[in-house]
């Protein structure tokens, strides 16, 4: 029986995580594998995931996490912001790998018939820290709390002028397509950064939440009919339910991450036909 399987943050620099997923396999020739972000962060590296796992699963859904967007110094691939995207784009159609610019693909096996709609938002510093009133205010408390993201120096917005102007054209864009979906079926909404604010109040770091998302998909999931919202970036799995639907997070995370708290078991977690255990 074919079965949605979602990972993220697999971050295949470490050697120990690039194991990892050399030993990933479905388990049926017909399942289908959501990859919410951050794969990697060389160029290099991300198309060696993604040929990897187009070769063993039978359709793969890609969403680009902060970490593709990266334009680091050792990368020989010096794009940088849309049009970084836009070639990793090209890459998984030369694969045939869905991404946010396809048409959306209908998963009509165990859980379906539902709409998979993989989503690219960024963020725009609107996950403010308890008390700050706004994003000017918020990014001076993380720098003072030495809590920057490296997306600051590494993320460029081109050709934007901020990476917050850049995720508001994503986010109009975004809402058109989902509002032409046919209204008959459910979705399930697949974004590196999670949609609603409620995942990052256990961030350890609260600065941190500035770079997790945009509170403009916080009805999302219940204006789109979400009959679940898989996503990835924080390293905390888990399910939590709001407004009664299901959001998984799906990612593997750092190897002193997952080598401190466990490895999640299983890696690949099912979205259907059962969601995993909260």
């Amino acid at each position: 029986m074919a079965r949605l399987y979602a990972v993220s943050d697999l971050h295949v620099a470490h050697p120990k995580n690039r194991a990892i997923v050399e030993g990933m396999f479905p388990v049926d020739e017909e399942d289908w594998l959501l990859l919410a972000g951050d794969v990697g962060e060389l160029a290099a590296d991300v198309e060696w995931v993604l040929r990897l796992l187009a070769d063993r699963f039978s359709t793969v859904v890609w969403v680009p996490g902060n970490h593709e967007l990266w334009t680091h110094p050792s990368d020989p691939v010096r794009l940088r912001g849309d049009y970084r995207y836009r070639y990793l784009v090209d890459l998984c159609r030369s694969l045939g790998i869905r991404t946010p610019e396809d048409p959306y693909p209908v998963w009509t096996g165990p859980g379906g018939p539902v709409t998979i709609a993989p989503l690219f938002l960024l963020y725009d510093y609107s996950f403010l820290p308890p008390g700050v009133a706004d994003a000017g205010a918020a990014l001076a408390l993380a720098e003072t709390a030495g809590v920057v993201c490296s997306d600051e120096f590494l993320l460029h917005p081109d050709p934007y002028p901020t990476r917050a102007a850049w995720c508001r054209e994503r986010v109009a864009a975004t809402e058109a397509r989902l509002a032409a979906c046919d209204p008959a079926l459910p979705t399930l909404l697949v974004n590196h950064f999670p949609l609603i604010r409620k995942p990052t109040e256990v961030l350890r770091h609260q600065e941190f939440a500035l770079w997790c998302g945009t509170t403009a998909s916080a009805d999302w999931p219940v204006r789109y009919r979400a009959s679940a919202v898989v996503y990835g970036h924080l390293h905390i799995p888990r399910t939590i339910h709001a407004d009664g639907v299901r959001h998984q997070e799906v990612s593997l995370g750092y190897p002193r991450e997952w080598q401190h708290w466990g490895k999640p078991d299983p890696l690949l977690r099912e979205v259907f036909p059962a969601g995993e255990r909260p």
